[in-house]
């Protein structure tokens, strides 16, 4: 079969699904609704009914239950990853059962998860995205595979046979433009990665997502005064967002005060946090420069700092930048609240420096306070923001704060420069809810 048939037959045929649940109402209902939208639908009862028929059927996405007996859901995810590790894993969990979906994220690496009971337009829509994405990768292995093939056929040619190379040379460019094309939808895959792993923290009580936004804008601020690489820049703030995402797998009691309140014990044991956070974001090998931020976020300039003491320039950038991100935002909080805002940045500011050339690097320090005017002047600049709904977007246009939908999902993040793709999706989302969207937008003062 050729790559353009293989191609072809991927698109003709209907998205393959696979559910489980012990729960026969469960099933029902999910066979119900997929097949309203062309799905081609498979159910099983039990985790080794679902392993048998993933060994005789390849399936674009498998759908769990999270309680289940015998094997859980977690369980069977991990056996389906080793199985079919292209499927898009897909978790139905209720809001009590938020540590054993983080053991679906760490053992079966889960792409997505839907609380119970679920919104139907909503589930419609994480299935449609994984399919895409599965498809996405299979369009890959075939575009590669076409690569291969013919760079092995370029390297039989002689040089009598220059027509042909040419030949063979643009179609080899030709599906390079393609493999870029699904390369960069491939690359989406890192905010979404972000996202969904935001979304535990915005979920726990004890934890402040805002705050872990705030870390996320200063480590921007600071990532283009340091005239770093457009990498570097689009990283920061994904290191800030998920610098405590190690503290979910930990008791709420080590982080839901102040870390001076803790005895010796638990204090070594909160600063393991990024340890685990480096477990965790493992099996997203597209964030390990991310990985490696939170990982040494606690390491010194001088050296005197954790897990290995590095010094200068060893600790990775990312990893000195959210350090100073973070302690500054520590500080804010620790400052007296009735002083003004402008007084409780400079407050934080001013502990910062205290210790540049110590705990932190003076260029990145430098950075942080020549940001600091403007980074004022995002927390407290209310008139230059404005409250509209998704159709009254405009094309460039800058999000001010995340957009969340009604049930703490992170929809778009703060810093999103609004475009015709995500200005129409918004425009949908918002037609299915009895109320328009309340977006801040930043306006030109």
């Amino acid at each position: 079969m050729t790559d353009i048939a293989q191609l072809e037959q991927l698109k003709q045929q209907p998205p393959s699904i696979l559910c489980l649940d012990d729960e026969a109402n469960v099933l029902k209902s999910l066979v119900r609704l997929l097949r309203q939208h062309k799905f081609d639908v498979s159910v099983s009862t039990s985790g080794e009914d679902a392993l048998e028929k993933m060994q005789n059927k390849q399936f674009d996405v498998v759908i769990s239950d999270m309680r289940m007996p015998h094997m859980s859901g977690a369980e069977f995810l991990a056996k389906a990853r080793k199985l079919a590790p292209d499927s898009q894993r897909i978790l139905l969990t209720g809001f009590s059962d938020l540590e054993s979906t983080i053991s679906a994220v760490n053992e079966g690496g889960i792409h997505a998860y839907v609380q119970k009971p679920w919104q139907n337009d909503h589930l419609i829509s994480v299935i449609q995205s994984g399919v895409e994405k599965f498809r996405l990768k299979k369009q890959n292995e075939i575009l590669q595979f076409h690569v291969n093939q013919q760079n092995l056929q370029l390297k039989e040619l002689n040089s009598n046979l220059e027509q042909l190379v040419d030949k063979r040379t643009k179609q080899i460019r030709n599906v390079l433009k393609k493999l870029e094309v699904a390369n960069e939808n491939e690359k989406r895959e890192h905010q979404s990665t972000v996202e969904l792993l935001y979304n535990f923290i915005n979920a726990n009580p004890y934890l402040d997502g805002k705050i872990a936004e705030s870390i996320a804008g200063t480590c921007t601020q600071i990532a283009r005064f340091l005239n770093v690489s457009q990498k570097s820049i689009t990283l920061a703030p994904m290191a800030g967002y998920l610098a405590q995402i190690g503290l979910l797998a930990m008791d709420p009691e080590l982080y839901n005060k102040p870390i001076n309140k803790l005895n010796e014990v638990q204090r070594k044991t909160f600063y393991t946090h990024p340890s685990i956070s480096q477990l965790m974001l493992m099996p997203a090998t597209h964030l390990s420069d991310v990985s490696d931020a939170i990982y040494y976020q606690f390491e010194r300039y001088d050296g005197q700092g954790i897990p290995k003491g590095l010094a200068g320039k060893d600790i990775p950038i990312g990893a000195m930048v959210l350090s100073v991100a973070r302690d500054y935002w520590d500080y804010y909080q620790q400052s007296e609240p009735l002083l003004t805002t402008k007084q409780r940045h400079e407050f934080a500011l001013n502990n910062i420096k205290l210790h540049s050339g110590s705990f932190y690097h003076p260029k990145i320090v430098n950075a942080l306070e020549a940001s600091h005017a403007a980074l004022i002047a995002s927390d407290t600049s209310i008139g230059s923001i404005k409250v509209m709904s998704a159709q009254e977007l405009e094309e460039n246009m800058t999000l001010a704060n995340s957009l969340h939908s009604h049930t703490g999902i992170m929809l778009l993040p703060k810093g999103h420069v609004f475009n015709t793709k995500s200005i129409i999706k918004l425009q949908q989302l918002e037609a299915k809810k009895p109320t328009p969207f309340r977006i801040m937008v930043k306006t030109a003062k």
